[in-house]
This record gives structure tokens, C-alpha cells and sequence, in this order.
């Protein structure tokens, strides 16, 4: 089974500012060892204390790189595949400007961010294009996942659909992903 990968992206800073290069597919090709053909890029701006997510897309699973070119984020994955070893479990992984660290997340997890920052800036790439008749959201507050996003949650801005996104144990009853 396929796990996210953390990858840093080497900067190249001087008088002038920086360069980098936010995506080279032999890169990531060798850190995660697939050839992945990305035909959507996404482009989200969230205010302090935004939370997104928790989403996934399972008709025409969603393979996802992410990153941040302004501000600071935590990223949340679920690992929603109910065969794995690490099924239920959560991974946070700080993505920020500074650091230039981009995340691989792989089909199969929950995926969600919090803004830390007065805004960020998200960048994603996306396997597949995305489907409204085949994704859908695990509530950012389930209980039984207790995720924490770093922030006073008295403070946190949610869309209703996420809000109303149906809990960890109800998507136990027809998971999605089995692999």
C-alpha cells in the first residue's frame, strides 16, 4: 500500500529572492517510485483558522500533491482504507513557505488543512479531475478521530458541508477504499 511522502524541494535563495521548482515529474517519480500524470491543478486561499476538509474522492480515486507558496498550514490525512495496517490512523505534517516541504497523498485518505497563518496560499495537483458524484467528507470535529488542528476551535471557520460531513464510524459502515 502506497503512504503519503513528505518531500522537500531543494531552494535556491540569494540577494535577488529564491527559485524553486514546484513540480519535476523524474523528481517525484524517484521519491515515490510511480508514474503519476497530474491533470488538474487547484488553487485555494484560506484566512486564520479556515479548516478544510476532511475530503475524498473514491469514484476516480484521487491521488494529490500539495503545497504552500504563501503562509502556513497544518495538512491532516486520514487513512480511510479499511484493509490497512494503519487504517483510522492520523498524520499532521506542517507545509509552509519557508520550509517548501510538499506533501504526497495518495488515494484512500481523508485529506483536510487548517490556515495557521493570517492566509496561505495551497497549491494541489490532482490525478484525476474532480467528481462531485463521487467524493464526499468526514466531519473535521468526529469525536472518535479527535483530530488536533492546533487552533482554539471556538475560533475555527468550517463550511457547512464539511460541518455536516458524516462521522469516522459512519463511513466505517460502507468504506470506500478496501485497499
Amino acid at each position: 500500500m502506497i503512504e503519503p511522502i513528505l518531500i522537500n524541494i531543494k531552494k535556491y535563495s540569494d540577494s535577488r529572492g529564491f527559485f524553486y521548482e514546484s513540480y519535476k515529474k523524474s523528481y517525484l517519480q524517484e521519491k515515490i517510485k510511480l508514474d503519476i500524470n497530474f491533470v488538474q491543478d487547484n488553487h485555494s486561499v484560506s484566512y486564520k483558522n479556515v479548516i478544510r476538509g476532511l475530503h475524498y474522492q473514491w469514484d476516480e480515486p484521487m491521488i494529490k500533491l500539495v503545497r504552500v507558496s504563501y503562509g502556513s498550514i497544518l495538512d491532516v490525512l486520514v487513512d480511510i482504507r479499511k484493509n490497512s495496517n494503519s487504517f483510522g490512523k492520523i498524520h499532521y505534517y506542517e507545509l509552509n513557505s519557508e520550509n517548501n516541504d510538499q506533501l504526497f497523498v495518495p488515494a484512500g485518505f481523508a485529506h483536510g488543512f487548517v490556515c495557521l497563518s493570517e492566509y496561505a496560499h495551497v497549491q494541489y495537483k490532482c490525478s484525476v479531475e474532480y467528481n462531485k458524484n463521487g467524493e464526499s467528507g468526514i466531519n473535521p470535529f468526529d469525536k472518535d478521530l479527535n483530530i488536533d488542528w492546533k487552533i482554539n476551535l471556538a475560533d475555527a471557520i468550517v463550511s457547512d458541508k464539511d460541518i455536516n460531513s458524516k462521522s469516522f464510524k459512519e463511513y466505517c459502515l460502507e468504506p470506500k477504499f478496501k485497499e
